[in-house]
C-alpha cells in the first residue's frame, strides 16, 4: 500500500508541474530521468519538446548499458522565433539507493553535459542530479509505470546569459507498455531557461 501512495504523490506532482516552468537537462530541453534503465542492451528514440522560449525542439537519442552504467547520447534542433539552433549532449546514470522499508524509493546518480549552438548564441550545461522514483506494476500486464522525481544543478556557459548555476525539480512519468516500448513524459518546476513539457518514446533491446 505504502508503495502505491508513494508512486501516486509523485505522479500528481508530475502532473502538476506541467503548467509550471520547466528546466534544461543536458541540451536544454525539459526531457529528465527515471531512476530506472529500462532496457538491458541499449535504446533508441525521439523526444518532442514544447518549450515556452521556442515553438518545438526535436531530438533523437541512443542509449546502451555498460556494467553498472547507463550513457546516452542526444542530439536535435530548437526552433526560436528567429532561428533554429542544434542540440548536442550526453548523459550517464548509474543507481545509488535501494528502496527498503525505511525508504520506499529507488534512486540513481545522473551526470551529464550538452550545449545548444546557434548564429547568435552558444552554452554549454552540466547537469547533475539524483533522480528518485519506484517502480508501479499492473497485476496481469506488461504495463508498469515509474513516477520520479529529479533534482538537479545545473552549472551554465554561455556567451548571451553568462556563467550561472541552476536548480530545478524535474519531475514526470515512464510508461512501458512491452519489454520494447517506453512513453516518458517529464517536465520540471524551479529556476529554468524556458518552460515547456517533452513526451519521448523509446524502442528497447
Amino acid at each position: 500500500m505504502m508503495r502505491k501512495i508513494v508512486g501516486l504523490a509523485v505522479a500528481a506532482m508530475a502532473a502538476f508541474a506541467f503548467a509550471g516552468s520547466a528546466a534544461a537537462q543536458e541540451t536544454g530541453t525539459p526531457v529528465f530521468k527515471s531512476p530506472y534503465r529500462s532496457f538491458a542492451s541499449s535504446e533508441y528514440g525521439a523526444t518532442f519538446s514544447d518549450p515556452g522560449g521556442a515553438s518545438w525542439a526535436l531530438e533523437g537519442f541512443y542509449g546502451y548499458g555498460r556494467d553498472r552504467w547507463d550513457i546516452g547520447l542526444r542530439a536535435g534542433l530548437v526552433d526560436y522565433s528567429d532561428e533554429t539552433g542544434i542540440l548536442l549532449g550526453g548523459s550517464a546514470r548509474t543507481r545509488v539507493l535501494q528502496s527498503s522499508e525505511s525508504f520506499p524509493l529507488d534512486g540513481a546518480l545522473t551526470l551529464g553535459v550538452g550545449a545548444q549552438f546557434s548564429d547568435d548564441f552558444t552554452f554549454v550545461m552540466i547537469p547533475i542530479g539524483v533522480s528518485l522514483g519506484r517502480r508501479i506494476l499492473l497485476e496481469g500486464s506488461e504495463t508498469s509505470f515509474v513516477p520520479y522525481l529529479h533534482p538537479i544543478v545545473v552549472p551554465i556557459l554561455g556567451d548571451d546569459i553568462g556563467d550561472d548555476v541552476q536548480l530545478a525539480l524535474g519531475l514526470g512519468v515512464d510508461i512501458k507498455f512491452s519489454r520494447n516500448f517506453d512513453i516518458r513524459v517529464s517536465g520540471a518546476i524551479g529556476d529554468a531557461l524556458y518552460e515547456g513539457i517533452s513526451i519521448g518514446l523509446a524502442f528497447i533491446r
